[in-house]
């Protein structure tokens, strides 16, 4: 059976899209709405540095998204930064029960990694995988240089992943660091908040996931778009089920450089793949 591609963004909160994927005028408390007609998944970012979010926040989230919407937060940076996976029992608990409202709608959690979290560590990373809850997705991002030189630390990783069926994430920077940032404040910024890493495209798990960090030069992202389509339409073959985050240096464009992919997919395979800007929010939003 087929799989279906999950297209979002780095977020649904972001004033500079009123006017074109929301509405010009109006609260944010629609935003969520809005953002869940056209895409069909998104990042949770805020969890990781906020924590658990409130009972009645999630409630909100709850009660906007649809059925088939899915959301891939990330788990706290107490977790994973301070504690670095040791002793997290209690916290990851409290985290998932406080989530559990969406339990039908979540996507990947997503395990961010230090850049410092190396070979050494991964002990701590297969207990936390060892007792991960079954029905919850997951998704681990690494940082440390040493797992992206294709040696012993980066096939220790890659086959504890698949041992547990967990998915890679993959970040793709290529498209930011194309050319040097210039005196462009968006590419200044995000090339230093980005971590410069290889990409290697390899899916450990049934959802593989993908961070898409695009250039405000719409031409250098064309360049890098189209292998990821032909891997995309691969995965969806194969009966996988992929999730895609765009980004872009500012995010200002990210939906507009989110929907050119999406076409391209929807070309190769049919709508029925794609689980996003369909019918009249596509026609009414851009």
């Amino acid at each position: 059976m087929a799989g279906q591609l999950y297209l979002g963004l780095a977020m649904w909160a972001n004033a500079d899209w009123r006017g074109s994927l929301y509405p010009p005028h109006g609260g944010q408390q629609e935003w969520l709405g809005e953002y869940a007609r056209v895409f069909s998944a998104v990042e949770g970012n805020t969890t990781f540095y906020s924590g658990a979010p409130k009972a009645e926040t999630v409630a909100s989230w709850a009660r906007q998204a649809p059925a088939e919407f899915r959301f891939c937060f990330k788990l706290p940076a107490s977790l994973t930064h301070e504690a670095r996976l040791v002793g997290i029992e209690a916290e990851l608990e409290v985290f998932l029960e406080r989530l559990s409202p969406l339990h039908d709608r979540l996507g990947p959690l997503m395990v961010q990694l230090p850049r410092d979290f190396g070979a050494q560590e991964l002990p701590q990373l297969d207990q936390l995988l060892s007792r991960w809850p079954k029905g919850i997705s997951c998704a681990v991002e690494v940082r440390h240089s040493e797992f992206f030189h294709k040696g012993s630390a980066e096939v220790a990783l890659n086959r504890l992943l698949i041992s547990h069926g967990v998915d890679r994430v993959m970040l793709d920077v290529r498209p930011l660091f194309s050319t040097p940032a210039g005196s462009d404040p968006r590419l200044l910024k995000a090339q230093g908040e980005k971590p410069k890493r290889p990409l290697h495209v390899l899916s450990t798990g049934d959802r593989p996931l993908v961070r898409f960090i695009g250039h405000v030069d719409e031409d250098v992202n064309t360049i890098y778009f189209a292998a990821w389509v032909e891997r995309l339409c691969l995965w969806i073959k194969q009966g996988k089920s992929p999730f895609l985050f765009v980004h872009t240096a500012d995010n200002r464009h990210a939906p507009q450089l989110a929907r050119r992919l999406h076409d391209e997919v929807a070309r190769r395979l049919g709508q029925a793949a794609i689980g996003a800007f369909s019918g009249e929010a596509q026609a009414t939003l851009f």
